[in-house]
């Protein structure tokens, strides 16, 4: 007997040497997958154009401009295919798929938001917004828990506005968005399954990890999302549960209805499928310190072609009061820039561009550049577009800046309008693998071929 104790004593620290071994030297990425929110909706160019640029629209009118602001005109070049101007026209883009429960994981499809912390989904609700599948009933897995409202994250601000359930103690919470859309609910914690294209499980399940069971919950949901993940810095935000020092994702093209990778965590395969070096700009202080919920970066200038476009170097600084500044934001649907600089950049790609281009182009008042083509005529080649960060120059690959049309093209880049920032958006990040180095501060980025990763 004292034999087989040594024995089996030797046999446990020899498991602890390996697995300590294995720790820290293996790198284990969590998977998911994204579809873009119009994926396999049969819509043209023209329509994804039209719905991206509605989007982007809504999202900087209800975060920046004063109510009532912000609706212009829409051009006959943008008019759907179904000629018909007002669309039901979804305010998510990108959405993240995974389970929550046991011992059958609950779907949930949830808009990707790197510009907030909670995540929630829709649960046994009073006021719900229509899913195209069932809200999730916590009541059926055997891993669930409500959390206490004495629990730290209802205590020590990891939410906005948080208090106590009136019959069970169980931590309540309110959480809002831009443009008076809401949330509210409890708190509860659950394994989380994340799968992989195909609705397969790829056999990552997370135990313990909380997410607001919405029970009332209204505003500006229009698609086939259930819900919101939230990317950014903040105690209940999806990486800083997971406890990764990356993530990372990577937009397939829009139109090709392929699905997009996301790692939580880093991959062996991080170079895989790149198309050239990794580049790393630091991120920006934030006017909201360490636990900010949005991605500050320090843009510098731009080049079109081989002009560097003469800015005012200010134009791209964050403000003491909080204006101003640049940030990439995957809820964007095209890039903004300040009224001025999408001037100047509008005006140099109208002066490089060999052909006509089309006045006025506007849909729901963001402004476009566009160009139409003659019968047969040959597209000639388009200048490039550089955005120049503080360390790296993001060199826009042409399919992230130029939608091609049997009779013309169009540059999804458009004016912010009021607002003096900057927004990098997610069409501008396709077919590039965008690293998000929490640990050393800084985002990476380089051209990959999204759909082989």
């Amino acid at each position: 007997m004292k034999a087989m104790s040594v024995l089996q004593l030797l046999l446990y620290v020899l498991f602890l040497t390996v697995l300590f071994a294995w720790s820290a030297t293996c790198h284990v990425a969590v998977r998911a997958h994204l579809t873009h929110v119009d994926s396999t909706r049969g819509f043209t160019k023209r329509d994804l154009l039209h719905r991206m640029a509605v989007r982007t629209r809504n999202r900087v009118n209800k975060r920046w401009s004063p109510p009532g602001r912000g609706r212009g005109g829409t051009s006959d070049y943008a008019v759907t295919a179904s000629g018909s101007r007002d669309v039901d026209v979804p305010n998510s883009e990108y959405l993240i798929h995974f389970g929550i429960g046991t011992p059958r994981p609950q779907r949930v499809a949830l808009t990707l938001d790197t510009g907030s912390d909670l995540i929630w989904t829709q649960c046994a609700c009073a006021v719900c917004f229509d899913q195209p599948f069932r809200a999730i009933d916590t009541s059926t897995s055997g891993t669930q828990r409500g959390v206490s409202c004495f629990d730290p994250v209802c205590t020590r601000g990891g939410l906005p506005f948080s208090g106590c359930g009136v019959k069970d103690n169980l931590c309540f919470y309110a959480y809002s968005y831009p443009g008076n859309s809401i949330t509210t609910g409890k708190i509860y914690e659950d394994t989380f399954t994340f799968q992989a294209p195909g609705g397969k499980v790829d056999g990552v399940a997370v135990p313990s990890l909380r997410f607001g069971c919405g029970m009332y919950n209204k505003g500006i949901f229009k698609s086939n999302e259930s819900g919101i993940a939230g990317f950014g810095r903040g105690l209940m935000s999806l990486p800083s549960q997971l406890k990764v020092n990356k993530f990372s994702h990577c937009f397939t093209i829009t139109g090709e209805y392929k699905t997009s990778p996301m790692f939580l965590g880093t991959p062996d395969n991080l170079e895989a499928q790149a198309t050239g070096p990794i580049q790393y700009t630091p991120f920006a202080p934030s006017p909201e310190g360490p636990n900010s919920s949005q991605y500050y970066l320090s843009l510098k200038g731009i080049t079109v072609g081989k002009t560097r476009l003469m800015l005012d170097p200010s134009v791209f600084v964050l403000k003491g009061d909080g204006s101003g500044g640049t940030i990439i934001d995957s809820g964007m649907g095209i890039t903004t820039f300040p009224r001025a600089v999408f001037q100047t950049l509008r005006d140099e790609l109208a002066k490089q561009v060999p052909l006509t281009v089309l006045d006025g182009t506007t849909i729901d008042g963001a402004e476009l550049l566009c160009f139409s083509t003659s019968p047969n005529q040959k597209v000639p080649t388009i200048p490039k577009v550089i955005l120049h960060l503080e360390g790296a120059d993001w060199d826009l690959p042409r399919e992230s800046y130029v939608l091609d049309f049997e009779d013309g093209l169009c540059v999804p880049i458009s004016s912010s309008g009021e607002s003096d920032m900057t927004i990098i958006g997610n069409f501008q990040q396709q077919n590039m693998h965008i690293i998000y180095d929490l640990e050393s501060n800084k985002l990476g980025f380089v051209p990959a071929r999204c759909d082989k990763l």
